[in-house]
């Protein structure tokens, strides 16, 4: 799981939650930390990441999240990963709206989310 907070969001507490929350759950993560350009999560999904969880805290950053699924959809991978999209801000309509996979609104339900959406137990 490549974990990350979008471009133009310095925010990280939630995001750390998250990467604890899966790793405790088995997941292998990729911290990409905060602040991330869309292209690094592209790369970090050629480099292998299944799921793509992003974050943002500030609501004028949330259509970084939208800009990086576009931006994994023109880099060709966007069929090889499933997007989870949370944060104070985001909601399951905007989810949906922007083709994330799945959203959660905390760190525990991350977990549930990234489960179901791999099949991993």
């Amino acid at each position: 799981v490549a974990v990350g907070t979008v471009r133009g969001d310095l925010h990280d507490i939630g995001k750390n939650l998250v990467a604890m929350m899966l790793e405790g759950a088995g997941f292998a993560i990729n911290d990409l930390g905060v602040d991330v350009a869309p292209e690094i999560f592209v790369e970090a999904v050629q480099d292998g990441a299944g799921v793509v969880a992003m974050s943002a805290l500030l609501t004028t950053t949330i259509p970084s999240m939208k800009t990086t699924i576009e931006a994994l959809e023109s880099a060709g991978v966007r069929d090889q990963v499933k997007v989870i999209v949370g944060g104070a801000p985001v909601t399951q309509a905007y989810a949906e709206r922007i083709g994330a996979d799945g959203y959660s609104a905390d760190a525990s339900s991350a977990v549930r989310v990234a489960t179901q959406l791999t099949g991993v137990t």
